[in-house]
């Protein structure tokens, strides 16, 4: 296992002792204090002095400038701003003030994209937040959270958020939703004795953790851990601990830049040496050196890629997933494994009553949730509710302290939410509690205990006096005599059929309660004996059951590639009955007390072979994120609580739950999902890997202007020729056609067949080896084309000013054909259909009127060094155009073909 942060003491920390190895007395000498007196008020407030407010510590963050310089510092911004500065000393002001204002949108977008681990620490310290009741000089009173020390003692009562570590003293029928710190979807009934040393947290009932509720009962319990010290705040030091990975689309772009930078300076470095040897003027080739590393910067790569990306959120929001960081949508299509927490997340985080059995017949109960709706069925048919059907479905609706109401279209729970289920099992057998609870008024009860395992209500009506029993099958069954047929009649109780019954059910996830009954002649107390001479009326499976959607998304998600490994809290046998229904590999269940076992390397093998990981703590769960990160792979983790958040901050991309998520968790998360589907996991991978596609298309469509542009540079030094294009000429070819003609493609639908194709590797370059030889083909034909052209409009005794002309059409009008040749890089734009994109014909259309502005307006003339041009030039200008674009469609067949 995972040790702490030092830095982040934990709740054993004081004496090297386990609280909950401890008895309640030992605590409370160890803490010094009286527990049925409480602190004084003056030793609450020294101990307060001493230990700090009970609230989580504000870790530094990162400062703002700091955060808005790191936006400065990426390779592409560098390239963007290299660019700005060189046009700047060209003297082209407005140009270069466009560059640079490019520069700081980019990095303005990316300030308010930060700061996630921050976001964090403050829905922690939001979550401890609350009123409390504490016992202080023999008298309760109500305090705010923040001054809780330890050694106070907190009262609990139903609907009271837990606002510190407690080590219970006392409790009656206590039980506490622990699921946002566990993962466990159960209500956890609490006791007070000491436990062994080595219980798991999850195990750990003698004591009530901050940020936890209370679903049902009363306690109490001495403070333990206040604030940072608390598990709660253990949690945040693990969130601030975490670093901020470089996600695959990051990194791959920035050793593309870097790549590119060198690409440019050799490049410019060689023209410069190549045309002082020819004996040109130094100051001459000086600025040829600049106009070729103007022309081979793709100033709109940066924009293009948070325009690209900020398109791939919109899509992704209309699929109900939010993105909170920008590079988490490209991440998305890198997910090689995602890591999935049980409840909530791939389950309903609803327990749901899905099979009786009773009067030898084993029923089906459709439906899930909390919706009262679905029928109860015996081979398939719908069920006659008489007999013991009927009495199962009484017993379980009136043995019961919960509640089940509507709000608007949502039913909402009150009380312990496997009594709500057996409430919405009764409402599918057409039996209202309120009804029954008139007909059948309490006239006592025994609460569910820990340690008794069952809870009994009794009854009273015009005939007789009925006691109700529910609970655990090994406790309750010893005490039954008999049992109730289909017809309601009594029968010998057939002990191995219940026995084999029980065992089936929980071989599928189930947890097994038994209904019983006794009747009594006269109103009598619920007592411990009442549990003698039971009737066993019948059993009642329940779960927290998968989402309908979770099969198909993970039979999607291997289809794709993507492996799916399910991290929970809850336990082995749950979650290996949930895995195998959802279509997980269920042949074994690593628990967290087997992981804390094994050491890194060993862990690193485990997690190639294991789906299933249960009862997994918060450390171990950055653990498993990290071993699978360490084999290479790109791991996504979903999640809801507030044990999920360090994982999801580690994992190359945290996904929050929206619906049911703590704020802790979507605070951590890159991604929120609104609807808490997993299924909309799969959609939103699908976007990822077209947002990929897209960035691929504009830089394969982008890259070879820059490299003709430069080729066409060299070219005209090597031959000691007129540069065909200015540096000015050069920033409008590049600036006006990234924005009309390359940013369309950021629009191009994703294409048919990308869920079908494995991840892509971490190693694989931006640009396989086709895409560079395709670039590299239209590179050489803009050279060809508009230099030839350059050289032909000369000779025929044209101005300077109209071959170069000529050479800019050429370079705009080649780019506009072999964007659609970019539509997509295997297929025939044919095949997508010409109007699928609109935004390309929208950009096509805008650049030739700009294009006509600049060969036809007087002041574009002045300004840009241009001139008109005649019929016969244009014709010259579409027939290098359309050749181009034909010679690269038989590349790519080409390429497809080998």
């Amino acid at each position: 296992m995972a040790l702490p942060d030092p830095a982040v003491p934990s709740a054993d920390a004081e004496k090297n002792l386990a609280w909950h190895a401890d008895s309640a007395d030992s605590v409370a000498r160890r803490l010094d204090v009286d527990s049925a007196h409480g602190l004084s008020e003056e030793e609450a407030a020294r101990r307060l002095a001493q230990h700090g407010p009970n609230t989580l510590a504000e870790r530094p963050g990162k400062p703002a400038w700091r955060r808005f310089l790191d936006q400065l510092l990426a390779p592409l911004v560098l390239v963007l701003i290299a660019s700005g500065i060189i046009t700047a000393l060209l003297g082209e002001w407005v140009d270069s003030a466009v560059i640079l204002g490019v520069v700081l949108v980019n990095a303005t977008i990316g300030y308010w994209q930060e700061a996630k681990a921050e976001g964090a620490l403050a829905a922690l310290a939001r979550s401890v937040a609350t009123p409390v009741t504490v016992r202080r000089n023999g008298h309760r009173r109500t305090l705010d959270a923040a001054g809780l020390v330890p050694g106070d003692v907190v009262l609990l009562a139903p609907g009271d958020r837990v606002p510190a570590d407690l080590r219970l003293i006392h409790q009656k029928e206590l039980h506490t939703d622990d699921s946002m710190l566990t993962g466990e979807s159960q209500a956890i009934a609490k006791q007070t004795a000491a436990l062994a040393e080595d219980t798991l947290l999850a195990d750990r009932n003698n004591l009530a953790y901050a940020g936890t509720t209370v679903l049902t009962g009363q306690g109490s319990g001495l403070v333990i851990a206040t604030g940072d010290a608390t598990e709660t705040g253990r949690i945040a030091g693990l969130i601030a601990a975490a670093p901020d990975l470089a996600t695959p689309l990051t990194r791959k772009m920035a050793r593309f830049s870097n790549w590119l930078l060198w690409a440019i300076a050799g490049l410019a470095a060689l023209t410069f040496a190549v045309g002082l040897l020819r004996g040109e003027r130094a100051i001459d080739m000086f600025m040829a050196a600049v106009a070729l590393a103007v022309g081979a910067i793709p100033e709109g790569l940066p924009a293009a890629v948070t325009v690209t990306l900020a398109i791939g959120v919109a899509r992704m929001a209309k699929r109900r997933a939010i993105i909170r960081h920008l590079p988490a949508v490209e991440t998305l299509g890198s997910t090689t494994v995602i890591c999935s927490d049980k409840t909530g997340t791939l389950t309903e985080n609803a327990m749901t009553a899905q099979a009786l059995w009773c009067g030898g017949h084993d029923y089906a109960i459709a439906g899930l949730g909390y919706r009262p709706e679905g029928e109860i069925t015996l081979a398939g048919v719908p069920a006659e509710i008489t007999g013991a059907l009927r009495e199962s479905l009484i017993a379980g609706a009136l043995c019961n302290d919960a509640g089940l109401n509507r709000d608007g279209q949502r039913w909402v729970i009150t009380g312990d939410p496997t009594e709500a289920a057996l409430l919405v099992a009764a409402r599918k057998g057409g039996l209202d509690e309120h009804t029954l609870r008139a007909l059948y008024p309490r006239t006592d009860d025994l609460p569910f205990d820990a340690n008794r395992q069952f809870m009994a209500t009794s009854h009273a009506n015009e005939e007789h006096h009925v006691v109700y029993v529910k609970g655990a099958i090994e406790r309750l069954l010893p005490h039954c005599i008999d049992q109730l047929a289909g017809d309601g009649r009594f029968l010998p109780i057939d002990r191995a059929a219940v026995e084999a019954t029980a065992q089936a059910y929980a071989e599928r996830g189930l947890r097994v309660l038994l209904l019983a009954r006794r009747i009594f002649a006269q109103n009598t107390p619920c007592t411990a004996a009442v549990v003698d001479q039971l009737t066993l009326i019948g059993l009642i499976g329940l779960i927290d059951p998968p989402r309908k959607a979770a099969t198909a998304a993970i039979r999607n998600c291997h289809a794709a590639g993507i492996e799916v490994k399910m991290i929970t809290g809850d336990h082995a046998v749950t979650a290996l009955a949930i895995a195998r229904q959802i279509g997980l590999t269920a042949e074994r269940a690593l628990t967290g007390r087997e992981l804390a076992a094994l050491d890194d390397k060993k862990l690193a093998q485990v997690v190639r072979e294991v789906d299933v990981f249960a009862r997994v703590e918060p450390e171990q769960k950055l653990r498993l994120v990290r071993a699978l990160q360490a084999n290479g792979e790109v791991a996504a983790m979903t999640g809801d609580g507030v044990n999920d958040a360090p994982a999801l901050k580690q994992a190359d991309i945290g996904i929050a739950m929206g619906l049911a998520g703590t704020e802790v968790a979507k605070e951590a998360a890159d991604m929120v999902l609104t609807d808490d589907n997993f299924a909309s996991i799969e959609a939103a991978v699908e976007e990822g890997r077209g947002v990929w596609d897209n960035l691929v298309k504009f830089i394969t469509w982008t890259l070879p202007t820059n490299f003709g542009e430069g080729l066409v540079i060299v070219a005209a030094i090597l031959f000691g020729a007129t540069l065909p294009i200015t540096p000015l000429q050069i920033l409008w070819i590049n600036m006006t056609t990234a924005v009309l003609l390359g940013l369309p493609l950021a629009f191009e639908p994703i294409e048919r067949g990308v869920m079908r194709r494995p991840p892509r590797r971490l190693d694989t370059p931006v640009l396989d080896a086709g895409l560079i030889r395709r670039i590299v083909l239209v590179s050489v034909l803009l050279l060809a084309g508009a230099f030839g052209l350059f050289i032909v409009e000369l000779r025929q005794g044209h101005t300077l000013a109209e071959a170069r002309t000529v050479a800019v059409n050429v370079f705009v009008m080649v780019e506009a054909f072999y964007l659609f040749n970019c539509r997509s890089l295997t297929r025939s734009f044919w095949s997508l259909g010409l109007f699928t994109n609109p935004w390309i014909w929208a950009g096509i259309v805008s650049m030739a009127m700009l294009q006509l502005a600049l060969t036809y307006l007087p002041v574009m003339n002045m300004l840009f060094q241009t001139a008109p041009i005649g019929w016969e030039e244009w014709s010259e200008i579409s027939l290098v155009a359309l050749l181009c674009s034909v010679i690269v469609g038989f590349e790519k067949r080409l390429g497809k073909s080998q």
